[in-house]
């Protein structure tokens, strides 16, 4: 992997991240900004070396299926991380009232 596309993955994974967090279900509060985005890049990052595993041959001009990959790897990672450390919802304690004497 060239240091190009080393960066072009880091910001393609921040931004997927981003609109992850922005468009995913549920409460957006569950699972921190930066660990969405850090899955993010993680996901793309997998992508591109698992599309380099698979695929050898190398299109003219933009790689739709390396985005595919890199796409699909982000949102794979990115709803592990949300499953595995969503913050739990606790109801705050019930006041009781004092019995009346």
């Amino acid at each position: 992997m060239t240091v190009s596309a080393l960066l072009w993955a880091l910001v393609g994974g921040a931004v997927v991240g981003l609109l992850g967090k922005w468009v995913g279900p549920g409460d957006h509060e569950e699972v921190p900004l930066w660990l969405t985005v850090l899955g993010g890049i993680a996901g793309v990052l997998l992508g591109t070396v698992l599309h380099a595993l698979f695929f050898t041959t190398h299109p003219v001009g933009v790689d739709w299926w390396r985005h595919v990959w890199q796409i699909g790897t982000a949102v794979l990672v990115v709803g592990a991380l949300a499953a595995v450390s969503g913050r739990a919802y606790h109801r705050p304690p019930r006041v009781r009232s004092r019995p009346r004497a």
